[in-house]
């Protein structure tokens, strides 16, 4: 049966030693004024400046974890909001991000093309894509074309979905379970 061609980010599914995942999440800063847009299953990096911004794909840099709202005081209503993401350009001094920044987080995502169970722990880059300004949600995928051992590729797979409607190996768009590889809290190390 064809997979259900949807994306979602990275969506959290449970803990690496197989304990369930029970929404831990912390809040960080985010600047005011960024122009990039933030979407809730967004891998999200550090900045000198004490703050978190989205990852671009392909990105060296360390991960915190995964964005899963936010909340700020809308600079047009001055009204208290919570979103699932945040638009860019967003002008407030109190933004503030939740992420999923557990580094033994599994997280279930949508592959971009066929991803084989030779696929199976290495290192994956993602997507570059926005998301969904209605719902909030992440269009970020597993970029299967972007793969190999080193430490600093962003996610590792560690399986594939039990998911009935995205777990055939044969077509595209197959939900795949990854962990953060080149986390912020723990070193990254190369596969052997």
């Amino acid at each position: 049966m064809a997979n259900v061609t949807e994306r979602f980010g990275l969506r959290p599914s449970r803990q690496l030693n197989g304990s369930p995942f029970i929404n831990a999440q912390n809040r960080y800063r985010v600047a005011s004024n960024n122009s990039t847009s933030i979407y809730q299953g967004d891998v999200v990096i550090p900045f000198a400046s004490g703050q978190v911004g989205r990852a671009i794909a392909n990105s060296s840099t360390p991960v915190v974890g995964v964005f899963n709202g936010c909340f700020y005081t809308d600079p047009t209503t001055q009204k208290p909001t919570w979103k699932n993401y945040l638009p860019g350009s967003t002008v407030a001094t109190d933004i503030v991000a939740f992420v999923i920044d557990g580094p033994d987080t599994v997280f279930e995502m949508n592959a971009n093309a066929v991803f084989a169970v030779a696929d199976i722990f290495k290192g994956f880059s993602i997507s570059n894509e926005s998301g969904n300004t209605l719902t909030g949600i992440s269009y970020v995928q597993l970029d299967v074309a972007k793969s190999g051992t080193d430490s600093t590729y962003l996610v590792q797979a560690i399986d594939i979905s039990q998911d009935q409607s995205n777990n055939d190996v044969t077509t595209s768009n197959m939900n795949v379970l990854v962990r953060i590889n080149n986390h912020f809290y723990k070193s990254a190390l190369a596969l052997l």
